[in-house]
């Protein structure tokens, strides 16, 4: 018989279902309370599973509709004093799963370089536009956002036939598209968006961070923190700053 130990390192690599088939007749209290585990994690899932499904009902919409390239596009860097303002514009393939996927905001940094990678894997095409600080401040941010999104339908290796937007509607582009309010939390699409521009922008700034090291922007990413602020009083601008968000420094 095996020991509990033993037990417990099985538990971690083998499917709950089949872990709990295999174990469940053991009436040790330490294998009672891993089938329990196992239990919940087939549980988990499956909620995680519906939620993922309620996430895809606009791209389902969109397929019942007969479109069959339905692009999700978000942007990251608004609100930054320093930095480019990054867009994204991803294709998922019917029926996609990536388990986890939401808005960028609700994800820790290690959880979206996880999914970055699986939706490199799993998409069918992702474009990233990149407008930088002093394009920003010649254009103002929603021209320079709208230009980013623009880029990055551009960007694409195949062309979307529809576009689901997180809140906006993108002037000027010759592709049927749905606004969504909150669409990075409402659209699989979109939220895959999210994060490709998210783990984008941060890795542009964490790379900016080598080279202005007094700011902080490893952690703050441009944002205004109050050591970014305390810095900017100290040091003065950067290249990066962007001079139409940090007027009041000037």
């Amino acid at each position: 018989m095996k020991t509990i130990s033993e037990i417990k390192a099985e538990a971690c690599l083998s499917e709950p279902s089949l872990f709990i088939e295999k174990f469940e007749s053991d009436q040790r209290a330490g294998v009672k309370k891993l089938v329990e585990k196992a239990r919940k994690q087939i549980l988990e899932a499956e909620k995680e599973k519906a939620r993922l499904f309620e996430m895809a009902s606009f791209e389902r919409e969109c397929f019942e509709k007969g479109f069959e390239l339905v692009a999700g596009v978000d942007e990251v860097g608004r609100g930054p004093y320093a930095g480019p303002v990054v867009a994204s514009c991803v294709i998922l393939p019917k029926n996609c799963e990536i388990l986890g996927l939401n808005d960028s905001k609700k994800l820790s940094a290690k959880k979206r370089n996880e999914l970055f990678l699986e939706i490199q894997k799993k998409a069918i095409s992702i474009g990233i536009g990149v407008v930088d600080n002093k394009e920003i401040d010649q254009l103002n941010i929603l021209k320079a956002t709208f230009k980013a999104m623009k880029i990055a339908i551009e960007k694409g290796s195949v062309k979307p036939e529809i576009l689901l937007v997180d809140a906006v509607k993108i002037p000027d582009v010759l592709v049927e598209q749905v606004s969504i309010i909150k669409g990075d939390s409402k659209s699989i699409s979109i939220a895959a968006a999210s994060v490709v521009a998210k783990v984008t922008r941060d890795k542009m700034m964490e790379e900016y961070s080598k080279i202005y090291k007094e700011y902080g922007f490893e952690t703050n990413m441009g944002y205004g923190s109050k050591f970014h602020e305390e810095a900017i009083r100290k040091h003065g601008l950067c290249e990066i700053h962007r001079r139409s968000f940090t007027h009041k420094f000037l």
